[in-house]
């Protein structure tokens, strides 16, 4: 398995990544055209924290939640465009790269995966830089995450 990507829309997401640090960043990649287009999308995670800290224990430094009406926006772009969803992304700050059982869970809808087409794609940035990244995409016949070969064309 392996995540073939654009060398710019790589950069735009570690952009996105030192932009928001300390607090984690999220977006989607769109492949169309032979091209790849990153569409940043605001993570609300402090304010689901600030909202309720007994739901959401967690804030935009350990967490991130996708802002609903700007994924929606993104997704329908995809589909009016005829574009498909490469990748899904976020960043760790002052974590390694990995995808977590958090990850693993939101990337999940009844059992089943999302997007199952689609790789996520996170990116540790630690003390201000970028320190690796790493993508994972869906094994159908492992019916699990796998950590898939990155190619940065």
């Amino acid at each position: 398995m392996e995540l073939r990507i654009k060398r710019a829309a790589v950069e735009e997401i570690r952009r996105h990544a030192l932009d928001s640090y300390p607090n984690e960043c999220c977006g989607v990649v769109l492949a169309g055209n032979g091209e790849h287009h990153v569409r940043r999308v605001d993570n609300i995670q402090n304010r689901l924290h600030m909202e309720d800290p007994i739901r959401n224990p967690r804030d935009a430094r350990l967490a991130y939640f996708m802002e609903p009406k700007q994924l929606y926006a993104v997704l329908s772009e995809a589909e009016q465009t005829d574009w498909r969803i490469l990748a899904f992304y976020h960043s760790h700050p002052e974590h390694a790269a990995y995808f977590s059982e958090e990850d693993r869970a939101r990337a999940m809808a009844w059992n089943e995966p999302a997007y199952p087409e689609a790789f996520y794609l996170v990116v540790s940035v630690v003390s201000g830089a970028v320190k690796d990244q790493i993508a994972v995409g869906w094994d159908p016949e492992r019916l699990a995450f796998v950590e898939a070969e990155l190619t940065v064309d």
